[in-house]
């Protein structure tokens, strides 16, 4: 005799399924830190292409559009938490660079800058690359990534006590109590806190929503090099890079050449509307794909979808969030993001120095990239890993033997996946 038929989930079951309040949380704050720490360089970048208010609403929406698109598929695609984010250096880089370039030709420069990381892509030269950076300088070059949010959250408690140290402790007591919702647990209380502070700004707010604004592009061959090109290498080396580290680093082995592909792809084709640069995310990218996300590793690409909601309503949106976001303390948002973020931290400075033989350039892997250096206009996530190889490549040879940042044993240890050595998912 068959066995009964299970009974079919409740809709209450399925929303829960599909709506974790943890990923849900993480996809949250990791928008609210995306877009507050930058939001501002990507509106002076459009003014310095001469954008209207239109056009500047249309760059956020294209952003905001593009996010979604690239978050929510690949992450439903690989079920993997694959969170992108818009070029932070790249607008910084255009904020100086594109005086005096029209905005046709700025656009040429973003079509151009998509188009390389396309054939980056196409070609898996970026993929062989990322396959020979061993696992203590990856997760060596994570940890100086997120540092400054880890020690941003008592920072912020010096002239903004009474908002961050609720934060840290209503995560250390529902850590205690109901580890599984101690981000959210945070986040309410930081915002209540802040309410009772009187940190808000609401006089700042105002409704306005974004609608596109095509530009056909104008290819300039001085502009194309001296914009496009830079655009490029910033995005790839400051941001792709310790992209790939965050995910490598939490244990998820995602093919790296779609990833570029698809998102060069989507960046090419809203790059007329104002899509300057997508890219993976990298601090954002670690809050959802830590275990506060959601216990099961598994499950936590619902965190990068649910991110990939929130961005397309920031993009929707436009004009509105950014004052919305201007209106929030500056406090409650980094409190929120170190507590969120300290499991991470933790997980990549344990794989980080793991290793005896490694650890030295991890130390100075994780020293270089947490100084924030900028050489060249390329952030110190890449000069962080390149002087962790040098000083792997350096000690290799004065030992006699085989330098740890190449050769088969780390390419296939990449490809395994992170074993003892690997951060706790």
């Amino acid at each position: 005799m068959a066995p009964p038929p299970s009974p079919s989930p409740t809709p209450f079951a399925r929303i829960r399924a599909a709506a974790p309040p943890s990923a849900v949380a993480a996809g949250l704050i990791a928008v609210l830190v995306g877009v507050t720490s930058s939001a501002a360089l990507v509106f002076t970048a459009a003014r310095a292409a001469g954008a209207d208010a239109r056009e500047t609403s249309s760059w956020m929406l294209a952003i905001g559009v593009g996010v979604a698109v690239s978050s929510i598929g690949l992450s439903l695609r690989f079920r993997a938490p694959v969170v992108t984010a818009w070029s932070t250096p790249g607008a910084a880089l255009l904020a100086t660079s594109l005086t005096g370039v029209s905005m046709a030709q700025a656009v040429g420069a973003f079509v151009f800058s998509a188009v390389l990381m396309v054939v980056s892509g196409v070609t898996g030269w970026f993929a062989k690359a990322m396959d020979r950076i061993p696992v203590p300088l990856a997760s060596a070059l994570l940890a100086g990534v997120l540092l400054h949010f880890g020690t941003g959250l008592f920072a912020s408690m010096d002239g903004s006590f009474a908002i961050a140290f609720p934060v840290f402790v209503l995560y250390l007591l529902a850590r205690r109590l109901l580890p599984r919702y101690a981000v959210l647990v945070a986040l309410g209380g930081g915002v209540v806190a802040s309410v009772l502070a009187g940190g808000w700004h609401l006089e700042k707010i105002r409704l306005s929503l974004a609608q596109p604004v095509f530009t056909a592009p104008s290819f300039d061959w001085k502009v194309l090099i001296s914009v496009g090109v830079p655009l490029f290498v910033v995005t790839m080396a400051s941001q792709n890079l310790p992209g790939v580290a965050v995910l490598r680093g939490s244990g998820y082995q995602v093919p790296v050449s779609p990833l570029m592909t698809w998102i060069g792809a989507v960046t090419a084709v809203l790059a007329p509307f104002g899509a300057f640069g997508l890219n993976l995310a990298a601090i954002t990218a670690a809050i959802c794909t830590g275990e506060e996300a959601h216990p099961d590793r598994e499950r936590r690409y619902l965190a990068a979808v649910w991110s990939g909601v929130f961005y397309l309503c920031v993009g929707l949106l436009g004009a509105t969030v950014v004052s919305l976001l201007a209106a929030m303390p500056h406090a409650l948002v980094m409190a929120v993001a170190g507590v969120g973020l300290l499991a991470t931290i933790e997980s990549a400075l344990a794989a980080a120095l793991s290793d005896p033989s490694a650890r030295e350039a991890a130390a100075v892997t994780f020293l270089a990239t947490a100084s924030g250096v900028t050489l060249l206009g390329i952030g110190s996530t890449f000069w962080g890993l390149l002087a962790g190889a040098l000083t792997s490549l350096v000690l290799s040879a004065r030992r006699g033997g085989t330098p740890s940042v190449a050769g088969p044993r780390v390419a296939a240890a990449g490809r395994r996946g992170f074993s003892r050595s690997s951060p706790r998912p």
